[in-house]
């Protein structure tokens, strides 16, 4: 790397194809052979300019999760992957819609019910919801 306008360009392109959060750029940047320091003066400058936001790239992740059907315990390990503080992830999960809510629609999507706690499981929905639903669903079925 040349210089520091090297870097913020690395970092701006990293940027433009999608939503980062600021340990990921890190990790891109160092993979990128990045000294330390510039990285780091890379990244404030570009939360100083508004184009690096952790709650940003938390929110968006975290919106196509939810659109995608995936349940709480999922989208927060995806989060915290991705260096996601522990208090933006409960904010991103405290603004999303229902975690029970979620659930139903997975549930209307499967063809067969027989399968639904298993599928919902493998999307990281609590115990507590898949149970909520199973007694739901047998109450429903004549």
């Amino acid at each position: 790397m040349a210089g520091p306008s090297d870097v913020l360009d690395l970092a701006q392109r990293a940027l433009a194809r999608r939503e980062l959060t600021p340990e990921e750029l890190r990790r891109r940047l160092r993979r990128a052979g990045v000294p330390e320091e510039a990285i780091e003066h890379a990244i404030g400058r570009l939360r100083e300019l508004g184009y690096l936001s952790e709650e940003r790239a938390a929110e968006e992740r975290a919106r196509l999760l939810c659109q995608r059907g995936y349940g709480n315990a999922r989208i927060r390990l995806e989060l915290e992957s991705r260096g996601v503080s522990a208090e933006n992830v409960e904010a991103v999960l405290g603004s999303l819609p229902p975690e029970e809510e979620r659930a139903w629609g997975v549930l209307a999507r499967l063809r067969s019910r027989s399968r639904a706690s298993s599928a919902l499981r493998r999307r990281g929905f609590s115990e507590e919801t898949i149970e909520q639903l199973s007694s739901s669903v047998v109450a429903d079925d004549p």
